[in-house]
Parts: C-alpha cells; sequence; structure tokens
C-alpha cells in the first residue's frame, strides 16, 4: 500500500528493522519478529507495539524508504503485509521511477518528484469509496491493511469502522482493536508474544447490551453461540455501541427477515455501508420515529434554536429539523413541545430584522412560527426558499385537493346534529362493490351512521362529551388547529381523558401521521381499491373469512355497508403490501379504525400502524409482536420484581400480552374502553401500551401473588378486563364477549379506563420513547435467534431419526449447512441466495443451498472428495438429490447422502455409486467435462416464489411423506441396468476412489478382476441368446478375456472403451445392480474399503477451519 509521504529517522529505527533490498534512493526494509527467524524478545516486543500503537511506521512487517544520500531523513512511502506485495511496489519503482531520478541535478527536486508520484497513486487509490468517505483516509488505508492482514477475509468485507479497546478473557484485559464490519465483529491483540483474534458473525449474537460491574465501569457485553465477549475502554462508548446495534439489526434483518429487510432499499447492497451512513440512518430513524414521519422523509439538517411560544408568552429552547418536505421543531427545556410544518402549509417565509438570525413561517392554518438565534440563518434561508419552490410546484401539480386544516366545527357539530344520513345503504351492494369500488367508497365514518348523536339530549353523558368538546375547542384556539399545532404537555393531557367522539377519526390522523400520507398519495386509495377488488389471492381469502369476525357485536358490522368498508380496506392494503397481505388481529383493528374514520382515512391508519408504529407486528412470524413482548417482560422485571420471583416461568406474560400488542387491546376490553387506549397509543406509540400493561398487571398484583397456576392468573386478568368501563362514553355499552376463562360468578369490583390510564402515566409515565427502541433493537436479535434455534431443534429431530450420526456431529453439520448458505449472501447485492430461506415453510424447507453451495460443501465434507473426479461426483449427486428439480436441497437431503457415504453399508454406498452412473444424475456428454467449466444450471425463480403462493397443499405433503417411505423400501432389483458408457466410467469412478489408499495395489487388482469378470459374463450372456452359434472371433475374445488375471487398470478400461465403440451398431450390453453387487461381494478387499468406518469428526473440524478461508478463495476466482 503507498503511503503518504513522511519523515522517518532511521538512527531511531536501526533495532526494529531490518534491510532487504537497497537502491541509491530507496530501501526495502523487514519489521523485525516477521519472517524468517522471529526476532526473539526484540520481535515479541515488536509485536505487542504493533497492535498496541497505531503509528504509520508499525503499520506492516514491510516498508519500503525514499532516501537522499548523506541524509539522516527518510521518507516512507509503500508499506506491506507480505513479501510479495512490496516486491510488487518495488518492481514498480524500478520500472517507472529509479531509472529516471538520475537526469534530476539536486536532491530536493529528487525528493519533490518521487513525493509528487506517490501522492498521485494515492488519490488514484483513493478512489475507493469505503476510504474516500472517511474523515481521516490515511489511517482508515491503515487500518484496512492490518484488518485484512489479521482476518483474511473476502476482499469484499466491508470495514465499516474501528475502535481501540480492551477484551477481557477472564479477569485479564486485552488491548487491541475492535473492527466492526458488514458482516463480522473481529478483534486482534498481540501482547508479549501472545495472539487473541476473534471473529463473530453479527447474524450469530444473541445478545448485545451494556453492562456495567465493579472492575468495568462500562463495557459491551456480547452473547454468540454460548459463548460471553466482554468489550471496554472505548473513547466513544455510546457511538461504538450504536453501530454494533444497527450493524447486527442489519444482519438479521437481511438474513432472516426478508419481509422487513426488503421495504428499506437503503441496505440492499451490503457495499455501500459506511460509517457515516449508519449515523446519518440513525438520525434519520430518530426524526421520522418521533414526529411521526413517513419512513422515506429524509433529515436534511439540525439546528439549535428558539422559538415563540405564544401561549407561554416566552420563548423555547430546541432543536429544529429540516428535512425534504418538513421543518420540524421539538424543546429541549422542559417544555415538552413539538411542532411539526409541513412545507405544504406553508404561505410565506420572511427574515424581520437585519441580523438575519429569525425566521417567521405563515401557514394556512393561520398560526405563525417564529424562530431565532439560528445560526446560518442565511444559507437555512436559501435552502428553504428552494424547498418551498419544490413543494409549491408539486402542489400545483396535484392541483386543488382538500386542505388538511378543518375549516370548522360545523362538523364536529355534524356528529351530534343528524344531518339527514341514512342509517344503512339499502339492498344488497356486493355485487356493486366490486365492479364500483370507487364510486362506493364511504365518506363518512361508520358511528356517524349507525350511532348519530341528537345535539338536544342533555344527559350526563352527552353533556361530558360536549364539555370534552369544548375543553379541545379552547385547546385549538390556544395552540392550533390542524397538522401545525403545538403539541405540549397540556394536549397530552387532553388525550388521557380521552378524545371525544366526534374528533377522534381526525385527531387519530393528526397524531399518528398518517394524514401526511395522504396528502402525499391523492387518490391512491381509490385506486388500489379498483384494482384490487375482485381479485382472488390467499390473502383475499383469509379476508373473506375473517370479515364477519370483525366486532360482530356492533351494528355496524352486522350490515353490508361495515363488512364492504372492512373488505375494501384489507384487500387494498394486502395489494399494497403483498409482503404483508393480510394477517389475524388486522381485521378487529381495522373495524375499530372504520368506526370513527372515513374510509381512505381508515386506510392509511392502517397504513401507519402496520409500517410505522408497529413494525414487523402483521407478518408470518408476527416478529415485532414478540419484540415488543420481550421488551415488556424488561419492564416488569425492572418495575414488577416481586411478581417477577413469583411467576417463575415468564414466558406467562408473553403468552397472556399477545392479544394486547396485537389488537392495542381492543380484543380483550369492551369497544368503548378500548378506544381510549387507542387514543393513547397514536399520540405515545408503544410507550403507551407498555405502560398499561405494567398498570393492569400491578392493580391485580395481590390476586396474581396468589395464583398457583398460569390458568388461575388468566382467568383473574380475563375477569378484569371484562369490567373495565367507561362511565364518560356516550355510547351505549355494546355486548361484549368475555374471554375464555372468565365468568361473572363473583360481583367484581369495575374500573373505570380513564383513572387506569392516568394511574398508568403516573407510575410508569417515566419510560422513554427512545429507551424503548433501543430495547427493541437489543431483543429483536434475541427474537430471531430464538425462532433460529427452534428451527434447529426441530430440524435436527426430525433428520436424527433418518441417519447415525451423533447428536453433536448432526448439530455440527446444520450449522456447516446453514453458514454456507450464509456466506453466499454475504457479499453480492440482491443475492438469490436470500431467496433460498423462507420462514414461512415447513423446518426442513426454510433453509435450502443451490448446486455450487453444494458443491463447496461435498468438497470439505464428504470422504469421497480426494477423488479425482470429486467435482463430478457432487454435480451428480446435488442431481440425484434435486428430485423436484428445483436446483435446490435441504439439508435433510444433505445430511442423508453423508450418511450413506459415512455409516452405509457396502451394499448402501455401492448403491449410491450406482445412482450417480445413471440417470437423472449422470448423462453421457459430463464423463469427459470438467464440472468446474460447467456454466451453472439456470434458477428458476418461479419455483421458490410459486412455494410462498396459495395454502399450504396438505394432500402433497402427503403424498411425498409416502414417497418418501415407498423410496426406504426401494428393492435394489428395482434399479435400472447401466450401460457401457456408463459403467465405464463407474470403474474409473471407482479407480479414483482407490487411489492414495495403503492397500491401493490390491484394490486396484480386485477391481480389474471385477471388470473383466462382468465383461465375461455379459459377452457369455449376449452369444448364449444369440440365434447363431459364436463366430471363431467371439470365441476367441472369450479365451482371451479368461486370461487377463493380471491385466493393469489402464488395459482393462481401453478394452471396455474399444468394445464399447466396436460395437455401436449392435445391442448395447447392459449390468444390472445384482450382478456388479455379486462380483465386488467376491473381493474382501474392496468390501473391507468400502466398511472400513470413516470419522466424520476430523472433517467436520476441518471445515469450520477452513469454510471462511475457501469462500475468500473462492470469491477472488470468480
Amino acid at each position: 500500500m503507498w503511503l503518504k509521504p513522511e519523515e522517518v529517522l532511521l538512527k531511531n529505527a536501526l533495532k526494529l528493522w531490518v534491510t532487504e533490498k537497497t537502491h541509491k534512493y530507496f530501501v526495502l526494509q523487514r519489521r523485525r519478529g516477521y519472517g524468517e527467524g522471529g526476532g526473539g524478545l526484540t520481535g515479541l516486543l515488536v509485536g505487542t507495539l504493533d497492535t498496541v500503537f497505531d503509528s504509520t511506521s508499525k503499520v506492516a512487517p514491510y516498508r519500503i524508504l525514499h532516501q537522499t544520500p548523506e541524509s539522516q531523513v527518510y521518507w516512507s512511502i509503500a508499506c506491506g503485509a507480505s513479501s510479495e506485495e512490496i516486491n510488487k511496489h518495488w518492481e514498480w519503482l524500478e520500472h517507472n521511477v529509479m531509472a529516471i531520478l538520475p537526469v534530476f541535478d539536486s536532491n530536493e527536486d529528487i525528493t519533490s518528484f518521487v513525493q509528487g508520484k506517490i501522492r498521485g497513486l494515492i488519490a488514484e487509490e483513493s478512489q475507493s469509496a469505503s476510504i474516500k468517505e472517511e474523515d481521516d483516509p490515511e489511517k482508515f488505508r491503515e487500518a484496512l491493511l492490518k484488518f485484512d492482514k489479521w482476518f483474511g477475509l473476502p476482499e469484499q468485507e466491508k470495514l465499516v469502522t474501528y475502535y481501540s479497546c480492551n477484551y477481557w478473557s477472564g479477569r485479564v484485559p486485552c488491548q487491541g482493536w475492535l473492527y466492526l464490519s458488514t458482516n463480522f465483529l473481529s478483534f486482534y491483540s498481540f501482547f508479549l508474544g501472545k495472539e487473541v483474534k476473534i471473529i463473530i458473525s453479527w447474524d450469530e449474537i444473541s445478545k448485545l447490551e451494556k453492562t456495567m460491574s465493579v472492575i468495568l465501569s462500562e463495557s459491551i457485553h456480547i452473547h454468540s453461540r454460548g459463548e460471553d465477549y466482554y468489550f471496554s475502554m472505548f473513547v466513544h462508548f455510546n457511538e461504538t455501541f450504536l453501530l454494533m446495534e444497527q450493524l447486527a439489526d442489519y444482519a438479521v434483518k437481511r438474513l432472516f427477515d426478508k419481509e422487513a429487510f426488503e421495504t428499506d432499499a437503503s441496505l440492499n447492497d451490503p457495499l455501500q455501508i459506511t460509517r457515516r451512513g449508519l449515523e446519518n440512518r440513525a438520525r434519520n430513524e430518530y426524526f421520522t420515529a418521533l414526529f411521526r414521519l413517513p419512513r422515506e422523509e429524509s433529515l436534511d439538517d439540525i439546528l439549535d434554536c428558539f422559538l415563540w411560544i405564544p401561549f407561554c408568552h416566552a420563548h423555547a429552547f430546541g432543536k429544529m429539523f429540516i428535512s425534504d418536505h418538513y421543518i420540524c421543531f421539538s424543546s429541549q427545556d422542559g417544555s415538552h413541545c413539538n411542532v411539526i410544518i409541513p412545507l405544504r402549509e406553508v404561505i410565506g417565509m420572511d427574515t424581520p430584522d437585519s441580523s438575519g438570525k429569525h425566521i417567521s413561517f405563515s401557514t394556512r392554518c393561520k398560526i405563525t412560527f417564529r424562530f431565532t438565534e439560528i445560526k446560518d440563518s442565511d444559507g437555512l434561508v436559501k435552502k428553504l426558499e428552494g424547498k418551498l419552490k419544490c413543494s409549491a410546484s408539486a402542489q400545483g401539480s396535484l392541483g386543488n385537493e382538500e386542505e388538511l386544516c378543518p375549516k370548522n366545527s360545523q362538523e364536529d357539530n355534524a356528529f351530534f346534529g343528524h344531518d339527514g344520513l341514512p342509517p344503512s345503504f339499502a339492498g344488497d351492494q356486493s355485487s356493486a362493490l366490486l365492479k364500483e369500488s370507487s364510486k362506493t367508497v364511504n365518506t363518512e365514518a361508520l358511528m356517524r351512521v349507525f350511532h348519530p348523536q341528537d345535539a338536544e339530549n342533555l344527559d350526563s353523558k352527552m353533556l361530558k362529551e360536549k364539555m370534552k368538546v369544548q375543553s379541545w375547542n379552547i385547546h385549538f384556539v390556544e395552540y392550533g388547529h390542524g397538522v401545525c399545532m403545538f403539541r405540549t404537555k397540556k394536549t397530552r393531557d387532553l388525550v388521557m381523558r380521552g378524545i371525544p367522539e366526534a374528533l377522534r377519526g381526525e385527531l387519530w390522523l393528526l397524531f399518528s401521521g398518517a394524514n401526511n400520507d395522504m396528502a402525499s398519495h391523492p387518490g391512491y386509495y381509490t385506486e388500489l381499491v379498483e384494482r384490487s377488488m375482485g381479485t382472488c389471492s390467499l390473502a383475499t381469502d383469509e379476508i373473506e373469512r375473517d370479515l364477519h369476525r370483525s366486532l360482530p357485536e356492533h351494528p355496524a358490522f352486522q350490515s353490508d355497508t361495515g363488512i364492504s368498508a372492512l373488505r375494501r380496506v384489507l384487500t387494498a392494503y394486502a395489494s399494497r403490501n403483498p409482503k404483508i397481505g393480510y394477517c389475524q388481529a388486522m381485521n378487529i383493528l381495522t373495524s375499530v379504525l372504520l368506526l370513527y374514520a372515513k374510509e381512505e382515512e381508515a386506510f392509511w391508519l392502517l397504513v401507519a400502524v402496520c409500517e410505522r408504529m408497529l413494525p414487523d407486528y402483521f407478518n408470518r412470524r408476527i416478529i415485532g409482536a414478540l419484540v415488543d413482548q420481550a421488551v415488556f417482560e424488561e419492564f416488569i422485571r425492572s418495575h414488577l420484581p416481586q411478581l417477577t420471583e413469583h411467576m417463575t416461568d415468564m414466558t406467562f406474560f408473553s403468552s397472556v400480552s399477545l392479544s394486547w400488542f396485537l389488537t392495542i387491546f381492543i380484543s380483550v376490553l369492551p369497544i368503548e374502553s378500548a378506544v381510549n387506549v387507542v387514543d393513547c397509543f397514536f399520540y405515545d406509540g408503544i410507550k403507551a401500551i407498555l405502560q398499561l400493561g405494567l398498570a393492569v398487571l400491578d392493580y391485580n398484583m395481590d390476586k396474581l401473588l396468589l395464583c398457583k397456576d398460569d390458568a388461575e392468573a388468566v382467568t383473574i386478568l380475563n375477569k378484569f378486563f371484562d369490567n373495565v368501563t367507561n362511565k364518560d362514553s356516550p355510547l351505549p355499552r355494546m355486548a361484549h364477549h368475555p374471554p375464555v376463562g372468565s365468568n361473572n360468578q363473583e360481583p367484581q369490583t369495575k374500573v373505570d379506563i380513564t383513572e387506569l390510564i392516568a394511574e398508568s402515566y403516573e407510575k410508569y409515565g417515566d419510560i422513554q420513547s427512545m429507551e424503548v427502541e433501543s430495547m427493541r433493537r437489543r431483543n429483536r436479535l434475541y427474537v430471531i435467534q430464538t425462532l433460529e434455534d427452534t428451527t434447529r431443534q426441530n430440524v435436527l429431530r426430525v433428520v436424527s431419526q433418518e441417519v447415525m450420526f451423533s447428536p453433536k456431529e448432526l448439530e455440527d453439520l446444520f450449522e456447516l449447512f446453514k453458514k454456507e448458505h450464509f456466506l453466499s449472501c454475504y457479499w453480492i447485492p440482491h443475492s438469490p441466495a436470500l431467496k433460498h430461506h423462507d420462514s414461512s415453510l415447513p423446518y426442513l424447507e426454510q433453509y435450502q443451498i443451490d448446486r455450487k453451495q453444494y458443491c463447496t460443501l461435498f468438497k470439505h465434507l464428504s470422504p469421497w472428495s480426494h477423488s479425482a473426479n470429486a467435482d463430478l461426483l457432487a454435480l451428480w449427486s446435488f442431481r440425484l438429490l434435486d428430485e423436484n428439480a428445483d436446483c435446490l436441497i435441504s439439508f435433510k437431503e444433505f445430511s442423508c447422502v453423508l450418511d450413506v457415504m459415512y455409516n452405509g453399508s457396502f451394499t448402501d454406498k455401492l448403491k449410491l455409486l450406482f445412482k450417480l452412473h445413471i440417470p437423472p444424475a449422470f448423462t453421457e456428454d459430463e464423463s469427459t467435462i470438467p464440472a468446474a467449466s460447467k456454466q451453472p444450471e439456470p434458477f428458476d425463480e418461479s419455483v421458490i416464489q410459486g412455494s410462498n403462493k396459495g395454502k399450504v397443499d396438505i394432500q402433497a405433503y402427503l403424498k411425498q411423506w409416502h414417497e418418501e417411505l415407498t423410496r426406504k423400501e426401494e428393492s435394489i432389483r428395482n434399479l435400472p441396468r447401466i450401460n457401457q458408457s456408463q459403467f465405464v466410467q463407474f470403474s474409473k469412478t471407482l479407480y479414483n476412489l482407490f487411489h492414495g489408499d495403503p492397500n491401493e495395489e490390491a484394490l486396484f487388482r480386485a477391481i480389474t478382476t471385477v471388470t473383466g469378470l462382468l465383461l465375461r459374463m455379459e459377452e457369455v450372456g449376449r452369444m448364449l441368446n444369440s440365434p447363431n452359434f459364436p463366430s471363431p472371433n467371439k470365441q476367441g475374445t472369450i479365451q482371451d478375456c479368461q486370461s487377463r488375471d493380471s491385466i493393469q487398470e489402464n488395459q482393462a478400461l481401453n478394452v471396455s472403451e474399444d468394445n464399447a465403440q466396436g460395437r455401436q451398431a449392435e445391442i448395447e450390453w447392459t449390468f444390472a445392480f445384482e450382478q456388479i453387487l455379486a462380483s465386488l461381494l467376491n473381493e474382501p478387499v474392496l468390501v473391507s474399503f468400502f466398511e472400513k468406518h470413516v470419522n466424520i469428526r476430523a472433517k467436520i473440524e476441518q471445515a469450520k477451519s477452513v469454510q471462511l478461508r475457501a469462500k475468500r478463495q473462492s470469491n477472488a476466482i470468480d
């Protein structure tokens, strides 16, 4: 590697370096302790210094210096990790520099020329993105060199960043360097001759957390594959931990959770991930989560400033966030004030004074925002002017769309004074809905249609409801109305008391951010409905099945109006997001949304919940819900330790709380109480659900501590939920079907939902949203690894019944199988191997490998891999196993063929070899073509994609199971006969297998004898079956065959090949498997060879050590 020229005083380094090559102007040196000799004690000290310190002069074991005669000052210009690398640089200097230098008149000119030449080379190398984006390219290039030298990972492995730290081996710290790359966490230390090298795949980490102890003030704990690792003494501890979390989260999403990964385009190319990119991504995620903005919104800048708060008559200090389409503000002084200003709402921008530090924005909502003390406000004004012009042009192209800010309170009054809407749509409209969906989209919330309230009604509940509306109207006057309103602690207090029925849909849209999505995509929902209605898929079948199970007690869903609206919303979302499609619990949530929001609004609320607020909840494995349950368990341990001590099995909380998270308590609470929970959820997110869950357990603490089993605890909680009421709700109490296990034999105390929510905020309101997000990232690793462990255990349990490997051997084989799959995904953007893993399939089919991956494993693990035609054997065995011709095989198929090779009887091994030399494994034109020269077979992605669509075909699985049982009972008589060319190749394979065996000569003689015997038998059989008496030539052939007892290997094969070529016009001779088996059984040395026990343990250990290195070599060849 070329280095930026730096001065080196050679007299201070004579004891550390050994000169190997010299020139009048250059010298090549080797570091003591490297290369031959080791360097003794000096070498140990040098190695320790090279690891602990980060000096340019110690970056590599080889270097080239530029020298000027009669000077003690040298310039370092190149370094290398190996002799080959540094010699290439020396040769380049010989050809391009050394011959030119004598023409210069002075040493100063020579030095200037050399330095300019080297800097030019470095500039060319620095075009690499991985180096160009770093703050200090020179030091990063040094780190890249060390990273490559110490760990030997493939060149495509992208180093993201590196840190100096301590690794704790027991109670002894090892000072070294921690390297974070896209797929691995690596650590290297060398201290007084002791080398420590650690490589951990991100996808193998099940725990990543911050810890503190008496010895370690602050450290990072990593748990991977049963081992614990502790790292400490980081200069930037929080930054390091956040990057680790991001890289681990990226890896598990890419490899295990494709549904979440594929929705994130920024992660699709692992080669483009950088530290700066990850830092920007973290800031962007924080920004969009804080203000509930679309995930694709990109943050441009964050500025410190003051915002004038009119209702407080004071300035609030905080941060201004500038993105493509929004200006947002979050206070930092405890005033809990947040503001969101969409650029589409801005109608004017002004800088009122000459200082340029003040900016005012006028909005359509008739609110003026004044920001002061802004640094570089001139640059900000120019930037915002450009953004506002783009926003205005975009608005113009969209046409005159409806403003998001409410006009006045007339719409609210319409809820109380029914304005003539019919209670239901007459007639059966199901067919019309399919044909003219856009014309029948509901423009009113179902609650307005089925529960219109009389404005003249003066009962106590209606009076309370009107008081709530009045409180919100006062709040709107003071804090603003619409998307630009000031969101403060008072706003949260009003939400906690329950949003009025008339305002609920509007405020749900506002607090969830769904209004921004809807404003950005006018007409999108109508187009989706038109495109999706009438289609038939697995999702639509499941939707139809669940339509009448969605709030069946509510009159809105006892009519075609509500059912049709629910069908359209769910089908449209399944069309928008086919990765999710439809998941149970979505129907319950959507039903409640339709009660209070218009149909299009309900759709965008569903989008906000499924894609932002509850990510990964509604998919096949409900990973998001499981992650939040793990977070919930952590909070139970910290806030309710008594309950934790009593409930020895924490899985109880996971099982009982799953419906709480999936349906936001809608499925367990009466609907009039559940909507208050939904109010808090849309304002505070998952934090509100966690708080309420803790409050429910705390409220029932005494009863739960007396429970003797889980069933009793479930009964107590179900009774509690059935008795939660909403005393302020103006709606009639609907029939609530209590969960199984609840009954009303004993009178229960009624609990008001408003008081329960208030208690949850009072006791657990200190839970921070950012803390929850960090816990989510940490527990995602644990949840996904737990699911992977379950898959592994089920696969091993099934396969162990089919093979004779020990449990440990089988487990190691599975890890190698899985690792080979992942190694094919690490460095290839949009790798097709990623499609080979599908968690929705049965356990045995979740992980599959293609031909290239199988051939690599065959080379590492097969006892026949030493054969000269091992590549062909791997190809043929893959074809034999790939019975469904999808170019993929499962672990069961892989382990079964290995089991035959290692543990099968003589007959089983011979039968396998026989099958490898007949179709479909063997084809005639492959016997002489090396497998490496063949083009890979085209991969039919439709096979894989097709396996994910439609319902699981039980009949197909039963048929497959029956066929497997039939194959087990397969008789050797059912095997087809092998023809002459196949037999020739079969014989060659046997010769190749015997090569290198101690009894090689005896085995060659035996197989020659068997081959000759089989040829004579077939020749005699053909003559006996011939209508003519054998000719003298044939008789001579028989006699000649009888005298070949001592014939050598090549003669026998040549004779058989000549016979095959000379009789093409005649009927080909063939052999049955029984003939070959009987002939080979007559040779004890052959039987002993195949029945000899081969230990797979040595192969497994060797494969573990070389698997990663082999992938490096394979990638280099590719």
